[in-house]
């Protein structure tokens, strides 16, 4: 009896990362298509893809593990690889596109890396 309780609540650990996965991946589809400009975009595909996807990696590695008793290194170097470079590239990517003249959609907001480039070039 104490088995089956446990193995409903790893199912459902399980199931709360892949589904968790699977929800932030599916708003970073939606963000990318939606957002203004590259900016904005930017952010949904790093930073919401970045937890959609290590949330369905963590679910692959606990199904793999409770169910096959399989450790998969591989999993674990996936999930840090993605955390460690994903918002690395989104910055670089964003700063190269500001440098080369791209702005960003200023409604209600002021361009601070521009007024910071600006002061330093004074100085």
């Amino acid at each position: 009896m104490i088995e089956t309780w446990i193995d409903i609540i790893l199912n459902l650990v399980i199931a709360f990362f892949l589904l968790s996965g699977t929800f932030f991946i599916l708003s970073s589809s939606i963000g990318i298509v939606r957002f203004p400009d590259v900016y904005t975009r930017l952010h949904a595909a790093t930073k919401a893809s970045t937890l959609g996807i290590a949330g369905i990696l963590i679910g692959a590695f606990l199904f793999l593990y409770v169910s096959h008793s399989i450790v998969s290194g591989k999993l674990l170097l996936a999930i840090v690889f993605t955390l460690l470079t994903a918002p690395v590239s989104g910055h670089m990517i964003s700063r190269a596109a500001h440098r080369n003249g791209v702005k960003p959609v200023t409604k209600n907001r002021t361009d601070e890396y521009e007024e910071a480039i600006q002061k330093h070039t004074q100085h």
